[in-house]
């Protein structure tokens, strides 16, 4: 029985902690940030960005992607709203601007500031960060509800 138990815990090991290959991207529409500089020239050129911060490693990353990518190939609409994602590991500069302090952590951007929007039916999600006065600010976790109703409600901004 101990031997069955370590050989799982290895198996499940390998693939969630040491397997760091790159999250494969599958929407041309996602733009790949790796500095500051290249984040704050999408950000002041498009009213709305909503941002991925992830990491390479982290298994709820890796299951929301195909997602994010399905919403940036739908509602992506340059000058208005952009989806970008940003490797935390490699940006660490943007992860300590915006306080990201877990992955996925997606982001609110409007106008070139993080901003929150007025989102119907997220009240008491845990997964959601709300601001002073009730917009969303960001969504924490692969919370594919949660952040369906952010892509919509910046849509339609």
């Amino acid at each position: 029985m101990d031997y069955f138990f370590w050989a799982i815990l290895a198996f499940i090991g390998y693939y969630v902690i040491l397997n760091r290959s790159p999250i494969p991207e599958t929407s041309e529409k996602v733009h790949k940030i790796t500095s500051a500089a290249e984040f704050d020239a999408l950000a002041s050129s498009t009213t709305n960005v909503v941002v991925d911060c992830y990491a390479d490693w982290c298994p709820p990353c890796r299951a929301i992607a195909p997602i994010y990518s399905k919403l940036a190939d739908q509602h992506a609409s340059k000058g208005h709203l952009a989806f970008a994602k940003v490797n935390v590991d490699h940006a660490r500069d943007l992860a300590g601007r915006f306080n990201v302090t877990s992955m996925p952590t997606f982001l609110v951007i409007r106008n070139g500031e993080p901003k929150g929007v007025a989102v119907e039916g997220l009240k008491g999600r845990r997964s959601v960060g709300f601001s002073g006065d009730g917009l969303v600010e960001r969504v924490l976790g692969a919370d594919k509800v949660a952040l369906e109703a952010v892509v919509q409600a910046l849509a339609e901004k």
